[in-house]
């Protein structure tokens, strides 16, 4: 009987993808060998093409980029030139880089290049950005937070912005060099966070931390049952939306006790996860699908408003218009069709997931937009009143906190702890004056 002895390649000497590309092949495939492309094929002859008239780019392996990229990093890569990554998505690309690039981009991104590890370059038919669209740029990455950031804060006339996570600490960034100056461990998992200058108010699981910033004040504000998922402030009143579906009330009444404990509203069953003021009115949203309506002179339930079908998961008053989001894929706005009447849907958006947080601000050209952050990590932006799309922000995870701040800066927070600053091109100077109360920052 015949032996057949088993190969083994341990004794051979290692060869490049470029030694065997010298060799004669035979290939029988119109495809291109994607062990090749990669430099490591060991088969000679291959029936798969090892074409040398591809680009080099295509199959040298992309490295990884910095995940902090400051505003004036140009010619590092994708990730640090903003202004040069919105060109490349807007196909205002110079003639050099559309012979690199044959294949246009589409408008999603590529995963491969998320993680570092895309290997085709200029030839991949996918995205190769943060974002598509052509008015905003991205300005840093601020990676810190080893859990989702669950509130972002910038007071008025500081340049600090604060930020808190689920990791259970508050990070103090410096905004001129985008650093952290600061980390607080709390002890605690951060629910939300929020600012009303000078206070910042940290949200945690039975209480919340108060502190002011100008003269180093700090309250520990006791009352709710669970976690504390959402809070506002108007006119010297703190309203707070508990696990509990109660929402807490404070009155400021003087410096020497400035969180006076009020009545509790009670209307909702389930945890009370968002809250927006506007028109006199406090809006909130709970997991029990419902949004009960209480006047903020009275602290009266006015009415409920019935719609969603999921959680309500954010709130925003846009002129006299109340806009709802919810993981039921759909993003309703809120009108009173007339003088004195109720608030009704007057206008039902739909997508195609579960919408997390929004926020409203306006673009470069000083229209209004709206910041929609949804569960297949992308923050879509639509522009108002009509909801066409503008653009999109691609994220490695969900997208859950969304903070706008004077002279076009906004900035995202995902689940992985990343905190993102944007910026909108030539933003108009009375863009501050245009941004409607509960738009702007603290």
């Amino acid at each position: 009987m015949d032996i057949k002895t088993a190969r083994t390649t341990g004794g051979w000497p290692q060869k490049s993808a470029a030694h065997y590309n010298q060799l004669p092949t035979a290939p029988t495939s119109g495809k291109v060998c994607t062990y090749w492309l990669e430099g490591r094929c060991n088969r000679n002859p291959c029936r798969f093409l090892h074409d040398a008239s591809l680009p080099r780019n295509v199959y040298h392996r992309a490295a990884k980029q910095s995940s902090y990229m400051r505003e004036d990093c140009h010619g590092k890569g994708p990730e640090s030139s903003p202004v040069d990554s919105a060109s490349s998505t807007s196909g205002e690309r110079g003639d050099s880089s559309k012979d690199k690039n044959p294949h246009k981009p589409g408008e999603k991104v590529c995963h491969y290049w998320m993680s570092g590890n895309c290997v085709k370059g200029d030839a991949c038919p996918f995205l190769h950005s943060w974002y598509h669209g052509v008015d905003f740029v991205m300005l840093a990455k601020l990676d810190g937070h080893k859990k989702g950031v669950s509130g972002i804060a910038l007071p008025s006339g500081s340049t600090k912005l604060y930020t808190g996570s689920k990791d259970g600490t508050a990070r103090i960034w410096d905004c001129h060099t985008g650093k952290c100056s600061q980390v607080i461990n709390l002890g605690g998992e951060v629910g939300c966070f929020t600012c009303e200058s000078p206070w910042v108010f940290i949200c945690m699981p039975n209480a919340i931390k108060a502190w002011n910033i100008q003269n180093g004040a700090s309250y520990d504000i006791s009352g709710p049952v669970g976690q504390v998922h959402a809070m506002e402030v108007s006119n010297n009143l703190h309203f707070a939306g508990a696990q509990d579906g109660a929402i807490l009330v404070w009155k400021g009444d003087s410096e020497a006790d400035p969180f006076k404990m009020a009545a509790p509203l009670l209307g909702h069953t389930r945890g009370v996860v968002s809250l927006a003021i506007g028109r006199d009115r406090l809006y909130p949203g709970s997991i029990d699908q419902g949004m009960v309506v209480w006047d903020l002179h009275t602290l009266e339930c006015v009415q409920e408003l019935v719609g969603h079908t999921d959680v309500v998961m954010s709130l925003i008053c846009w002129d006299e218009h109340l806009i709802s989001c919810s993981l039921d894929q759909t993003v309703k706005v809120w009108g009173v069709p007339t003088e004195g009447g109720s608030l009704e849907v007057a206008y039902t958006h739909h997508d195609d997931h579960g919408i997390l947080a929004l926020s409203g601000l306006m673009d470069a050209c000083g229209k209004p937009a709206l910041l929609c952050a949804c569960n297949d990590n992308i923050v879509r932006w639509y522009e108002l009143p009509s909801f066409t799309k503008r653009g999109k922000i691609f994220s490695r995870r969900e997208v859950r906190t969304l903070q706008t701040a004077p002279r076009g800066l906004f900035s995202t927070g995902d689940a992985a702890g990343m905190l993102t600053v944007w910026k909108w091109l030539d933003s108009p100077k009375s863009q501050i004056e245009q941004l409607p109360h509960s738009m702007e920052s603290c």
